[in-house]
C-alpha cells in the first residue's frame, strides 16, 4: 500500500502563538467598535445572563400613585380635606390635567391613588403592598417632605433611615412587578416654601398654627439661629433627595425627576388655605413635570 505524502506544516512557535492571539483580540475589539459606531449609538445595555434590558415605555396602560398629602389634594380644594379630583398623578379635573388623563387610556378605571396624608417614607412600603395587588404599569412616587416637616430640626427622618425604606420599598415592587415603571419625584425645595409664602401675611398666620415647625416657625425671624436651622432642614431635603436619585439609579426601569426640587414656584402655585400644600395650579405644574420626564425618550 502506497503511503500518502501529508501536506508540509511548519511547526509554530510559542512567538507565533502569542501574535496569533494578539491579532484576533484586536480584531474582536474591532468588530464591536463598528458594531457600537455603526447606528451612532452604543448597543442596549444587557444584564449579566445576556438578557436586554426593558426598555422605557412612554405609554403606560396604568398608574399607581404613591405619596402623601400632595399627591392626594390635601387642602387644595377646601380647607384641612383632600381633594383627590386635582391630583397631579390621577386628578379627573381637566384643568389640572393629571398624569393618568395625559398618560392612561382609560384613567377611571386603570389609575389607583394610595397616598395617605401624613405619609412618611417608612409608610411607603405598605403603599408598594396596596399597588402591587393593581398590577400598575407605572407607579408614581412623591414623598418625603414630611420626614423634613417636623416640629424641630432634631425630629427629621434621618437620611440613613429614609434611604433604608425607600430602596426596601423598591425591591419589594420590583419582586412582584419586574417590569412596572417607578417615578420617582424629587422632594420639593422647603427653603423657598418658606421665602415665598412668608410674602402672605395670612400665610404665616397659618403656619403659626404648627404646620412644618422645623422650616416655617417664626418666618420673620432672621437671625442667625433661625437661618441656620433652615439651613439644616434644606440641607436634609438635599441628602433626601440624594438618596433618591441613587437608589433609584441602580434600577433600569426608574427615572428619577429633580426638576420637582429645583421648580421656581411662587406662591401663586400653593394652596390658599395653608400656603402650604400646591393649589389646584400647584398640581397642575407637578403634572407637567412628570409627563415631561417620563415621556422623554432618554432617561
Amino acid at each position: 500500500m502506497t503511503q500518502i505524502d501529508r501536506p508540509f506544516r511548519p511547526r509554530r512557535t510559542r512567538s507565533d502563538r502569542r501574535i496569533s492571539r494578539t491579532v484576533a483580540a484586536a480584531s474582536a475589539l474591532l468588530i464591536s467598535l463598528a458594531a457600537c459606531s455603526a447606528g451612532g449609538e452604543a448597543a442596549p445595555h444587557s444584564s449579566a445572563s445576556g438578557k436586554q434590558a426593558p426598555a422605557w415605555r412612554t405609554d403606560p396602560g396604568s398608574l399607581a400613585a404613591l405619596g402623601d398629602s400632595i399627591t392626594v389634594g390635601f387642602d387644595a380644594c377646601t380647607v384641612l380635606s383632600d381633594c383627590p379630583e386635582v391630583s397631579w398623578a390621577t386628578g379627573t379635573d381637566p384643568k389640572v390635567d393629571s398624569l393618568a388623563r395625559r398618560l392612561v387610556p382609560h384613567p377611571a378605571t386603570r389609575s389607583w391613588n394610595f397616598a395617605k396624608t401624613g405619609a412618611l417614607m417608612s409608610d411607603l412600603p405598605d403603599q408598594v403592598a396596596s399597588a402591587v395587588r393593581r398590577k400598575p404599569e407605572l407607579v408614581t412616587v412623591l414623598i418625603g417632605a414630611n420626614d423634613a416637616c417636623r416640629r424641630s430640626v432634631g425630629a427629621m427622618t434621618p437620611e440613613a433611615s429614609f434611604r433604608a425604606d425607600f430602596a426596601r420599598s423598591l425591591a419589594s415592587l420590583r419582586r412582584a412587578l419586574p417590569r412596572t415603571q417607578v417615578y420617582v419625584a424629587a422632594v420639593p425645595d422647603l427653603l423657598r416654601l418658606w421665602s415665598e409664602g412668608r410674602k402672605n401675611p395670612l400665610g404665616k398666620e397659618v403656619w403659626k398654627l404648627g404646620i412644618c415647625g422645623s422650616m416655617l416657625r417664626d418666618p420673620d425671624d432672621l437671625t442667625k439661629p433661625a437661618q441656620e436651622r433652615r439651613a439644616k432642614v434644606r440641607a436634609r431635603v438635599v441628602a433626601y433627595n440624594a438618596a433618591l436619585a441613587e437608589v433609584c439609579g441602580r434600577d433600569p426601569l426608574c427615572r428619577f425627576d429633580g426638576s420637582v426640587f429645583d421648580y421656581r414656584f411662587t406662591d401663586r402655585q400653593l394652596s390658599t388655605w395653608d400656603w402650604f400644600h400646591p393649589g389646584a395650579r400647584g398640581q397642575r405644574e407637578l403634572a407637567e413635570l412628570a409627563f415631561r420626564a417620563i415621556t422623554r425618550r432618554q432617561a
